[in-house]
């Protein structure tokens, strides 16, 4: 079916042609018609197959047949990576047409965005959080929306979004179409799709959380320790020319990137703590081939979209498939080959069994040829010993608190005067009065004396 037959605008068509696409994938043949006849929509399929422009392609078709100053067309999506995704998206098929577009996100400057909110645009897209915060008193600007698009909606969730997009959507005018995409789709979502669409249509593209077919999936069973030393073997391959590779944490990416830079890799690190200039400037070094390796925190898995990844490397291996998904899923996108790579620890290894048991497909156990898996841990100094002297290091005698408080009590047992213990009046009735000597036990002798806790 070429996208001629889906009933789009002319000028749209010349600029999908421009962009080298010959024929819709099946989550465009499938929800463009919908979206056409106006209809609310739940569309899932895996990443990677074409969802961006499933739903931009039919809304920039409909907002072309009467352009406005107005703000028409409202993208929500998750981070700022994605969010300027679907801008240039949005830029390349509409560059024929006389609309305009806004993007709202974190990072930047708010004082241009506000400014576009004021002279309105034709298409906003934007990150809930940001959008939340200038929106209020604004409101009158988002009255006349016909399009409210949830873009990767799972991962709202999984983020936390959901409360501010409620609070948004309130703001919105009831009579709208509003389209829910997303590669997967949780009971918890499909719940809240009752709160955001009327009737809607489903599309459905393959199962619900299933992988692309065209990646090949592997898992190197490793120690902890042998990791990055296993990620400069595989990378020694020229077959690894454009790699991404995921870390658990910030830090592990810094850390990794470092490494990789000092043995002579061109690579870059992605993740929240960089400000947004840091992480465009590479992603664009990234796409265009200034550095080979991307190192990224899950903030990115949905948002890189590089034509030409080789492939997905794990080395940490995700916790919920869901995340397994749209990490590999950066790779074998439009019909493109590609490979993803897990290393799996023990402490990884349940995880990885529930992956399988979701997906109801094993993935292949490889081993590196050539690779050294025997080599040991490095050796850790124990808590308890004292770290090597440094050269000129001259150390001050640490004073050992607990035997000094032992001591003292010895020395004060020692000085007690044997005998007959003396009664001490603890007030009140004289009845009550206790012997220091006989409840010393009890009491505990170094509190009682002032010394503190043995």
């Amino acid at each position: 079916m070429p996208f001629r037959s889906l009933g789009l605008n002319a000028s749209i068509l010349k600029a999908v042609k421009e962009s080298g696409y010959t024929e819709p994938t099946p989550i465009q043949s499938a929800a463009i018609p919908l979206v056409m006849r106006r209809h609310d929509l739940i569309g899932i399929a895996q990443t990677g197959t074409g969802k961006t422009a499933a739903f931009t392609l039919p809304i920039l078709s409909i907002l072309a047949e009467a352009p406005s100053r107005n703000i028409r067309a409202l993208i929500i999506a998750p981070t700022r990576e994605l969010v300027v995704q679907i801008e240039e998206n949005v830029r390349a098929y509409a560059r024929h047409l006389p609309l305009s577009m806004a993007t709202i996100y974190g990072g930047v400057s708010e004082k241009p965005q506000i400014r576009a909110l004021e002279q309105g645009s034709d298409i906003v897209v934007a990150t809930p959080g940001r959008l939340l915060d200038i929106i209020r008193g604004r409101e009158k600007a988002f009255a006349g929306i016909e399009f409210l698009v949830l873009d990767e909606a799972d991962r709202m969730l999984d983020m936390g979004f959901v409360p501010a997009i409620r609070q948004i959507v309130k703001l919105l005018p009831k009579k709208r179409q509003t389209l829910f995409f997303s590669a997967t789709l949780s009971r918890e979502i499909e719940k809240l799709t009752g709160e955001f669409l009327r009737e809607p249509e489903t599309v459905e593209i393959g199962r619900r959380s299933n992988p692309a077919d065209t990646v090949s999936q592997s898992i190197y069973e490793i120690p902890q320790h042998l990791k990055p030393t296993l990620l400069l073997h595989l990378l020694q391959h020229d077959a690894l020319h454009t790699v991404l590779v995921f870390t658990r944490t910030k830090h592990g990416a810094d850390r990794i990137a470092k490494k990789l830079e000092a043995s002579g890799i061109k690579t870059a690190a992605i993740h929240s703590n960089r400000s947004q200039n840091q992480r465009l400037r590479s992603l664009n070094d990234f796409r265009e081939g200034r550095v080979r390796v991307l190192v990224a925190t899950d903030i990115a898995a949905r948002g890189i979209d590089v034509d030409g990844i080789s492939h997905v490397i794990n080395f940490d291996f995700p916790p919920h498939h869901e995340d397994y998904v749209h990490r590999i899923g950066r790779t074998g996108r439009a019909k493109a080959v590609g490979q993803a790579i897990s290393f799996v620890s023990r402490e990884d290894e349940e995880a990885l069994r529930a992956l399988e048991r979701f997906t109801r497909r094993g993935i292949p156990r490889v081993k590196a040829e050539g690779f050294d898996y025997s080599s040991p841990a490095p050796q850790r100094h124990d808590a308890g010993q004292r770290r090597p002297r440094r050269p000129g290091e001259v150390r001050t005698p640490r004073l050992d608190t607990r035997q000094e408080s032992s001591n003292s009590i010895s020395d004060a047992r020692r000085r007690r005067p044997q005998g007959k213990p003396k009664n001490v009046s603890m007030g009140g009735d004289p009845e009550k009065q206790k012997q220091v000597g006989g409840n010393h036990k009890k009491k505990g002798l170094g509190r009682f004396l002032g010394f503190g806790r043995r």
